[in-house]
C-alpha cells in the first residue's frame, strides 16, 4: 500500500497529463467544433486496458466510449503492440464507439521495455462522410448512411504513418484539409500524454505508478459502493418517450428499473422499445456511460471517471432494444437519447433522492448543421453545433439558462466564431421568454438563435428533442416550454418545421430560427417566494401573463 502523499502524486500525474493533452487538442484543431466548443475528451488506461481518468473538462458521454476502445484494442492486438503504434476508431458495433463522428484514438506507453498504459482521446468531427453533410442529419436509417465506419486500426506502425489508410480515411469524408488538422491534433495530444507518462514512470518507478493505478479504481469502488448503500433498499420505476426515432412521429420508450439491494444496484432497461428504424438508438456503451454520469451526479460528484465507477453498476439491456441496439441500427443521435437515459435515471430515484434530483433538463442536444460553399473564397464548409437549454429545477435553486446539460458539457459558439468562420449571419441569440417551467425553483431556459446564409444558397439539418414532448417537472414542478424549428421567408412569414429537419434548402433571403427546450419546475410555484417573483419580474425573462398564471403575481 502506498503512502497517501506519494498516491496523491502518482493520481495527479495522469491528471494533469490528460489535462495538458486536452488542451493540445483544443489548441490545435482546425474545427470550432473543437478549439470553440471543445467537443472532445482525453483519457489514460493502463495496461489491461481498464480507465483510469479523464480530463477534468472531458465529456461524459464519452467515458464509456473511451474504455470500450481500450478493452476490444487490447483483446485484438494482445501482444502485438509496440511502442510507437497509435490506434484509430469509430465504429459503434465493432470498435467501441457510441456514433461515428467521434474518433477515438489510443496509444500504448512502455517503460522499462514493457507496455505499462495506454493514452486515448476522443474527438467529434464535423463531418466524417455519409449521406448528409455534418453525418448528423436524422432520416437515417442504418450505420451505413450516417459515415465511414472505422474498426480498431493501426494508424501508426512504430512511429511511421500508414498513409495509405491516412488518405483511405480522408477521402471518405468532406473537408479533408479539416479533418487533417483535427486528426493531427489529435495524434499531437497522444505524442505529448506518452512523453508526459513516461517521465512519470521515470521519475516514480513502474512499480510505484502501477501500484498507484491499482489502488485509485479500488478507492473509487469503494466511495461508488458506499454511495449505493446509502440509497434505500427496493425498486424504483420510470418511464419516458423520445419525441420520434427520426424517421416518423412515435413514441420512443425508455422504461426502467432500478433494483437496490446492499451495496448491489441494476438498472434493468427490460420493456423499453424495440431499436428503432430512425437514428436515435443507442449502444450498451451510451447506455453505461448515462447511468454512471447520473448515478455519480445523485449520490459523489466528485468521484473520478474511470473503470471502477462502470464496474460497481449492473445493467440489463435485452439486445436488439433501443436501449442495447444491434448492427447494423443508425445511431447518430445518440447524445439526445442519452439524455432521456439521465432524465429517466433521475425519475425513478427522485422520491428516495429529492435533495439531488432535479427537473427534465432540456432533454436534448439540439443540433444544427449548416453546409455549402463559401462565397467569399469558394471553399466548401460545414458548421456543426448543439445548443444548450435549460437545465431543471433544484432542490435550492434555479436552474441554470441556456447551458448544455449533463452528459455533453460542451460551450454554445460564440457568435464571433460563427461570423468569422462561415457566410452565416446570426440574426438573434436570446432567452426564450417564459420557457423555464415554473416551480418553488423554476426550471432554466431556452436559447433562441436565428441564422441565416449570407451570399449563398446552403443546406441545412436539424435534430431537437422535447419539441413535442416538453420536459416535466418534479415534485409538483410545472414543465418547460418545447422547443421548435422556424423558417422565416423573406417577407417576414414564420413556417414550423420538423423536429428532425433533413438537408432542407435555405437561401439568403431565408433565416432559419432554432429555439431549445427549456426545463422542468422543482416543486409547487405556489411555494416561490415573492422575492424570486419579483426577480423573475424584473429580469425581463418572463412575461405579466407568465407571472400571473403560475404565481398570482404581475
Amino acid at each position: 500500500m502506498l503512502d497517501p502523499i506519494t498516491r496523491a502524486i502518482s493520481w495527479n500525474g495522469p491528471n494533469a497529463t490528460n489535462d495538458e493533452s486536452w488542451i493540445t487538442i483544443q489548441k490545435s484543431a482546425f474545427s470550432t467544433n473543437i478549439k470553440e466548443r471543445h467537443d472532445h475528451s482525453t483519457a489514460i488506461a493502463d495496461a489491461r486496458g481498464r480507465l483510469i481518468a479523464q480530463a477534468e473538462m472531458s465529456l461524459p458521454i464519452h467515458l464509456a466510449s473511451l474504455l470500450d476502445l481500450m478493452r476490444i484494442l487490447v483483446a485484438r492486438y494482445g501482444d502485438d503492440i509496440a511502442e510507437g503504434d497509435l490506434f484509430i476508431a469509430n465504429d459503434p458495433h465493432v470498435a467501441g464507439g457510441t456514433h461515428l463522428p467521434d474518433i477515438n484514438m489510443a496509444m500504448p506507453v512502455f517503460a522499462d521495455g514493457r507496455l505499462v498504459a495506454f493514452v486515448s482521446n476522443l474527438a467529434h468531427h464535423a463531418d466524417v462522410g455519409g449521406a448528409a453533410r455534418g453525418s448528423m442529419s436524422g432520416g437515417m436509417s442504418e450505420i451505413c448512411q450516417e459515415g465511414l465506419r472505422i474498426p480498431v486500426m493501426r494508424l501508426y506502425r512504430r512511429g511511421e504513418l500508414d498513409a495509405e489508410l491516412f488518405d483511405l480515411l480522408l477521402l471518405n469524408m468532406r473537408l479533408p484539409a479539416e479533418r487533417r488538422g483535427d486528426l493531427n491534433a489529435q495524434i499531437a495530444a497522444c505524442r505529448l500524454g506518452v512523453e508526459r507518462m513516461q517521465q512519470l514512470f521515470a521519475r516514480y518507478g513502474t512499480h510505484t505508478v502501477e501500484s498507484a493505478f491499482g489502488q485509485i479504481l479500488d478507492r473509487t469502488a469503494t466511495r461508488m459502493r458506499a454511495g449505493i448503500a446509502a440509497i434505500p433498499d427496493g425498486s424504483y420505476r420510470f418511464e419516458d418517450v423520445l419525441d420520434d426515432d427520426g424517421l416518423k412521429e412515435r413514441n420512443v420508450r425508455f422504461a426502467l428499473e432500478v433494483r437496490k439491494s446492499g451495496e448491489r444496484i441494476v438498472f434493468d432497461f427490460t420493456g423499453s422499445s424495440p431499436q428503432v428504424p430512425g437514428n436515435v438508438n443507442l449502444t450498451l456503451n451510451a447506455v453505461q456511460s448515462s447511468v454512471c454520469y447520473a448515478l455519480k451526479a445523485l449520490l459523489d460528484p466528485e468521484l473520478p471517471n474511470n473503470q471502477a465507477a462502470i464496474d460497481a453498476v449492473e445493467i440489463v439491456a435485452p439486445a436488439g432494444t433501443v436501449a442495447n441496439c444491434v448492427a447494423p441500427a443508425a445511431v447518430a443521435l445518440r447524445a439526445n437519447t442519452c439524455q432521456r437515459v439521465i432524465d429517466v435515471v433521475i425519475g425513478a430515484l427522485a422520491d428516495v433522492l429529492p435533495e439531488q434530483a432535479i427537473g427534465a433538463a432540456n432533454g436534448a442536444n439540439t443540433s444544427l448543421v449548416f453546409a455549402g460553399v463559401d462565397p467569399r473564397s469558394g471553399a466548401p464548409y460545414v458548421y456543426l453545433e448543439t445548443l444548450g437549454g435549460g437545465m431543471g429545477g433544484r432542490n435550492d435553486r434555479d436552474g441554470k439558462d441556456g447551458v448544455q446539460v449533463h452528459i455533453t458539457n460542451t460551450s454554445n459558439l460564440p457568435v464571433e466564431a460563427i461570423e468569422m468562420e462561415y457566410p452565416l449571419r446570426v440574426e438573434e441569440y436570446a432567452l426564450v421568454a417564459d420557457s423555464g417551467g415554473a416551480g418553488r425553483f423554476r426550471g432554466g431556459m431556452g436559447l433562441r438563435r436565428s441564422v441565416r446564409p449570407v451570399g449563398h444558397t446552403c443546406e441545412f439539418n436539424g435534430v431537437g428533442e422535447r419539441f413535442r414532448l416538453a420536459p416535466w417537472g418534479i415534485f409538483g414542478g410545472e414543465p418547460g416550454l418545447r422547443g421548435r424549428f422556424q423558417l422565416q421567408n423573406a417577407d417576414g412569414a414564420l413556417s414550423e418545421l420538423p423536429p428532425k429537419t433533413g438537408c432542407m434548402e435555405l437561401g439568403p433571403d431565408q433565416a432559419v430560427i432554432v429555439e431549445t427546450p427549456g426545463a422542468g419546475g422543482y416543486g409547487p410555484a405556489r411555494e416561490r417566494s415573492p422575492a424570486d417573483v419579483e426577480r423573475d419580474r424584473r429580469s425581463g425573462k418572463f412575461t405579466t401573463v407568465y407571472l400571473r398564471r403560475h404565481y398570482g403575481g404581475g
